[in-house]
């Protein structure tokens, strides 16, 4: 019988949460540029094929957009992890639901588990903790986005406590091989997939934060623990009481728009260069369709954060297609770009019922206009 594999890693012992490693660094950067690669290669052999015979067919078509799609979310996180790299990431700690904020990555990304034919079983215990909603936000999406890339059936989530010192637990829990090839020898060794960027891009998200990081993967099943040591109700070392006051009606930096992904659905190029132009530099992932019907095929299989959508799409099609989406996730952003003007109104604001702003004040108005609404919804 193989021994039973474990790796345990908790965070370092340094206030930053950023071991000064060149030589980690070094390791992390060469990865970055080997999982860029293989699917750009992979993606460029088709391309050959392509251009030999002028022919693809529909699931080669598939296989093409998916592995550009691969690279390009590895580049998003080789980004994320440069801003950590750097020591400038600024946080404002803020008193959190833990379990909404879990629901609420959960119940955006439903679409996408139940395409992958991955069934989600949370236990969520309800647990104030304090930490910068935007890592939080950051951090449960890189936690999934693992899970969902290693998991078979199911994967487990719960929130509760440790017993002393009293602080929420978040654990995520998953089967990474077959239960029928749990014993094979074979297949002993961990499957590499679970060191991937995703996996590093937990760690480092969770050493900024301060959180106590434990994996084990024992008989085929990995396990995740995040430990959050400000959970709110306990006395808090180096965080005053008027501190978290303060920092929680900070609202506006809520969410990271880093690594976010936005779709935009505009038929005309003039709009689609001014929201590029707009977004370019945000680190977000943004994608575009040229109807409301291609934007119901693209959320088919998945949400994207925010849907931004030029006001001569709006209609009967376009209405049932946003009541469906908030029926699922009740707070999903929309915003509206107006044919003209320099209008900034945010969602609620005389009655809107979604954020609007006028196509001259674009460039100014739309990354704020993403910041605000992408942070109302924790």
């Amino acid at each position: 019988m193989p021994q039973a594999l474990s790796v345990a890693v908790r965070n370092p012992p340094t206030d930053t949460a950023l071991p000064a490693d060149d030589e980690r660094w070094h390791e992390l950067v060469s990865q970055v540029g080997a999982e860029i690669a293989a699917p750009l290669t992979a993606a460029l052999e088709r391309i050959h094929v392509l251009t030999a015979t002028g022919k693809i067919d529909r699931a080669g078509l598939r296989a093409l957009r998916d592995e550009v799609e691969q690279a390009r979310q590895v580049g998003m996180i080789g980004q994320q992890l440069t801003r950590f790299a750097s020591g400038r990431v600024r946080q404002s700690h803020e008193v959190l639901q833990l379990e909404e904020v879990m629901k609420s990555v959960l119940a955006l990304r439903a679409r996408e588990t139940q395409a992958r034919g991955i069934a989600l079983k949370p236990q969520l215990k309800s647990a104030r903790v304090i930490v910068d909603g935007s890592l939080l936000f950051s951090l449960l999406n890189a936690t999934l986005d693992w899970a969902l890339a290693n998991a078979h059936a199911h994967i487990d989530f719960t929130i509760d406590f440790k017993t002393w010192p009293v602080h929420a637990r978040l654990t995520c829990r998953f089967a990474h091989r077959p239960a029928d090839h749990v014993g094979d020898e074979i297949t002993a060794a961990l499957p590499p997939r679970l060191d991937s960027l995703s996996w590093r891009l937990i760690e480092q998200t969770a050493w900024t934060m301060g959180l106590v990081v434990e994996r084990k993967d024992v008989a085929g099943i990995s396990t995740l623990v995040l430990e959050f040591p400000k959970t709110a109700g306990e006395e808090m070392e180096g965080l005053s009481a008027s501190e978290i006051d303060d920092a929680s009606t900070q609202s506006g930096n809520s969410k990271a728009l880093a690594g976010s992904h936005v779709l935009v659905v505009a038929s005309r190029r003039e709009v689609r260069v001014l929201i590029r132009d707009a977004l370019r530099n945000m680190s977000m992932l943004v994608d575009f369709v040229s109807s409301v019907d291609e934007a119901v095929h693209f959320c088919k299989d998945g949400l994207p954060h925010a849907i931004i959508v030029e006001s001569i799409q709006r209609g009967g099609r376009f209405t049932s297609f946003r009541e469906e989406i908030l029926s699922e996730v009740p707070d999903f952003v929309f915003i509206e770009i107006l044919e003209q003007g320099s209008t900034f109104e945010m969602s609620g604001t005389n009655g809107a019922t979604m954020a609007r702003i006028g196509r001259d004040v674009v460039a100014s108005s739309l990354p704020a206009a993403l910041m605000f609404e992408l942070s109302r919804s924790l």
